[in-house]
């Protein structure tokens, strides 16, 4: 059976090659879809995954980090008086606008950290250290925005508001597919740059002024003592900041992912790309099978003279559809590797590619090759012994 199926599938090697090239094609794009899928998803979220706090305290009126509203600094002072806080910092994450003289005007996400933070570190994503954007108005920008932003070299400088910002060194890997540049820079920097922005027009001095309890942060960042149960932690920081949401890590990545695929068309669009690729596939593999049937109804009339039973039939083209799934998920499975290794490293955009993914696009490859071989089986199911015997 093995050698009949075989040598039946690849008798018609042009066919069989573009049916396999369908299917690479299929394989490819509904690989490539779901890795987007997953990559987008994840990217939301890329800064709260990527900050190591067990709690995140944000304003009431959170829906994700780029759409919320400050809350004040006091809240910091506040939250390192909770009972269960081992250590809290502040946080400042803001859109801003851009400026190169020589280049449109651009959104970037400032994003502000403590210096010397226990919850973020710059070191583990590039050669710059953490350290050098604690220097005024400095700032490490993501190497692969460098084009869009019109930045060549660490020293470049650009404007957002009034205030020129230097760029000191630049992380890897670190971009959201939804959000704008991250620009990383200090809490005092990331104040100052945020107010330069809202008032272009007012000059900041040379170094940027420490942060009072009126001025506003996006959200606390708190690691819990040793031991300590989060829930009662959350419900006493809750208790001493007014109008906040108190969130773990892990619930305020689900909240902020779950915002963006319920409030975008992107579950919907890469479905449908997913489901358009199948539909092709499964034409093209539909259409070789039943093609080659048809060219061989003659050997086919000759097996049911001979006896062969209708499993024995089904067993052979339904052998043709698995190999045809085999030989046209591995390259197309190498070839959405590829792309996603290259789209990480020039775009910084990540198609995930999981082995919970890789398994069931093999599923519906496996699916949509058998699922073919029906319309193939039915011609040969019907088809009269006795053709076998008429003259040609």
């Amino acid at each position: 059976m093995v050698s009949i199926a075989r040598k039946t599938l690849f008798h018609d090697l042009i066919p069989f090659v573009v049916a396999q090239a369908g299917i690479v094609f299929s394989v490819s794009l509904v690989t490539i879809q779901i890795g987007i899928f997953f990559g987008f998803t994840r990217s939301t979220s890329i800064i709260i995954d990527r900050t190591k706090a067990d709690i995140w305290v944000v304003s009431s009126k959170f829906q994700q980090l780029d759409l919320t509203l400050p809350i004040p600094y006091q809240r910091l002072t506040k939250a390192k008086k909770v009972a269960g806080v081992r250590h809290a910092e502040g946080f400042i994450s803001q859109s801003v606008v851009w400026q190169q003289s020589t280049q449109p005007i651009a959104p970037v996400n400032v994003i502000g950290l403590e210096d010397n933070s226990q919850f973020f570190s710059l070191d583990q994503f590039s050669n710059s250290q953490t350290q050098d954007i604690q220097s005024p108005y400095t700032a490490v920008l993501n190497d692969s925005d460098v084009q869009f932003l019109n930045i060549s070299k660490a020293g470049d400088t650009a404007k957002i508001g009034a205030q020129q910002v230097k760029i000191v060194g630049f992380t890897s890997r670190l971009r959201s597919i939804v959000s704008a540049p991250f620009l990383f820079t200090s809490l005092e920097n990331g104040a100052a740059i945020v107010r330069a922005d809202a008032q272009p027009k007012a000059k900041p001095m040379g170094n940027p002024p420490n942060l009072v309890n009126t001025d506003s942060i996006t959200a606390v960042l708190v690691r819990a003592q040793p031991g300590q149960d989060l829930g009662q932690l959350k419900q006493r920081l809750k208790a001493a900041l007014p109008e906040t949401l108190v969130y773990t890590q892990a619930e305020l990545s689900t909240l902020t992912r779950t915002y963006w695929l319920n409030n975008t068309g992107v579950t919907f669009i890469l479905g449908m790309g997913a489901v358009v690729a199948i539909a092709v596939g499964t034409v093209i593999v539909s259409q070789v099978l039943y093609t080659s049937v048809v060219r061989h109804l003659s050997e086919y009339a000759t097996l049911k003279a001979m006896g062969a039973s209708h499993v024995f039939l089904y067993r052979v083209i339904l052998e043709q559809a698995l190999w045809m799934a085999l030989l046209g998920y591995i390259p197309g499975m190498g070839l959405s590797m590829v792309l996603g290794a290259w789209t990480l490293q020039t775009q910084a955009i990540q198609i995930l590619v999981t082995p919970a993914s890789a398994a069931a696009v093999f599923g519906l490859t496996l699916v949509m090759c058998s699922g073919s071989a029906v319309f193939a089986i039915q011609k040969v199911i019907s088809l009269d012994p006795a053709l076998v015997f008429k003259p040609e």
